[in-house]
């Protein structure tokens, strides 16, 4: 249950997002998430893309590094607390969230949260005992191999 996603530092100036996005989007490749976190000089850029090998060649190619990590996907109701319902399993196994970003829109009344824990593996098996719905790689629309 477990989903690639593309990690890249990019420069923080005018139109180095455009460029990556740019770059991605004559390629053919649907950005299916996005996080762009600020750090500086530099930027993380970290994406869900429909073609990760693809993705990465291309960045690659650009001379812009980008690096596959694992992430999970978690779909829960788009309430009031429920998201602290979920941290709090996790917390109580002492599993850390080392970042997490999230989005709406695949379902009406759903969210979709993207983490990355200390240790995805439990993570997953935890939230899967207690009833939470994870979202692979079709879910998503995602080739993570080659095709």
């Amino acid at each position: 249950m477990k989903l690639k996603q593309i990690s890249v530092s990019i420069e923080n100036s005018p139109g180095r997002l455009y460029e990556v996005t740019h770059l991605l989007g004559q390629a053919g490749i649907n950005l299916r998430a996005l996080n762009l976190v600020d750090s500086g000089d530099f930027g993380t850029l970290r994406l869900l893309v429909s073609d990760i090998a693809k993705t990465r060649r291309i960045l690659m190619e650009k001379s812009m590094p980008a690096r596959v990590d694992d992430v999970v996907a978690v779909e829960i109701e788009d309430k009031p607390g429920r998201l602290s319902e979920v941290l709090k399993h996790l917390t109580l196994a002492r599993i850390n969230v080392l970042y997490m970003y999230a989005f709406i829109g695949m379902s009406a009344n759903n969210a979709v949260m993207i983490f990355r824990f200390s240790d995805n593996d439990r993570a997953i098996e935890l939230l899967k005992e207690n009833g939470i719905r994870l979202l692979d790689a079709e879910s998503f629309g995602i080739l993570e191999t080659e095709g």
